[in-house]
């Protein structure tokens, strides 16, 4: 019985042994890794383009505030449905009909002074050279305010994929040069994380004082509307192995 107890106890030691060095192997496999980030840019020619511009009228009263709003809006939309743009592209986004104050020089307070009739639209348009044309002719058939151009891709795919590929290509350029500083080497991935994505597009570069700023007759100069660069911008956070 002594024999059999000793025999039971020589087990359960070795068992309990092979359990801690499998514990210790793992701890240290998971001790043996790296993690680097990665950084990928990459630039890409805007190929379309969104206008919006604003519609405003006045008048004594809200009925004939709308009127005009409504007709000046209609030739705006005409100037550019006129250079091939289709419907769906042409948007009302802000349609508001208010009261608008004035003060009275005299007692210099703040008095009702008639309506005011807002309409934003914006405009989608996929060949750029038109869009000189395009600010120029709704400025001179109605619209009296630029709320700005914004550029952008009609693919994004391609370009964010490129990026994403970029930046890990340089986290793993990372942890190979530090894994062969420590003089060991680079194993398997353990874990891949997408952090950030960002795409910077470009702003045109005639001045807006403020959103909304009232337009003179003439548009900027065309040379005004180049459109720059977008920077699309890919980070990761990779884990590897290391052997």
């Amino acid at each position: 019985m002594k024999r059999m107890n000793l025999y039971a106890a020589l087990a359960l030691l070795l068992m309990l042994g092979t359990a801690v060095s499998t514990s210790a192997v793992a701890q240290d496999d998971r001790q043996r890794s790296v993690s680097v980030s990665g950084e990928g840019k990459v630039m890409a020619s805007p190929d379309m383009a969104t206008v919006r511009f604003g519609v405003v009228t006045r008048a004594e009263n809200a009925e004939e505030a709308r009127r005009q709003n409504a007709e000046a809006s209609r030739e705006a939309m005409n100037a550019a449905r006129e250079l091939g743009i289709e419907d769906r592209k042409i948007r009302m986004e802000t349609l508001r009909l208010q009261p608008y104050h004035e003060r009275d020089p005299e007692t210099r307070e703040r008095r009702e002074a008639g309506f005011e009739a807002t309409r934003i639209v914006s405009v989608e348009i996929n060949d750029l050279e038109l869009l000189p044309t395009l600010v120029t002719d709704v400025v001179q058939r109605g619209a009296n305010r630029l709320h700005g151009v914004d550029y952008d891709l009609q693919d994004r795919s391609e370009i964010r994929n490129e990026a994403l590929q970029k930046a890990v290509l340089m986290a793993r350029s990372k942890a190979e040069l530090i894994a062969s500083t420590l003089d060991v080497s680079l194993g398997p991935v353990l874990n891949v994380q997408e952090q950030s994505f960002d795409f910077v597009r470009p702003q045109p570069r005639f001045e807006m004082r403020a959103a909304g700023m009232m337009l003179d007759e003439a548009a900027p100069e065309p040379d005004a509307f180049a459109a720059g660069e977008i920077e699309v911008q890919a980070n990761v956070q990779v884990s590897f192995m290391l052997q």
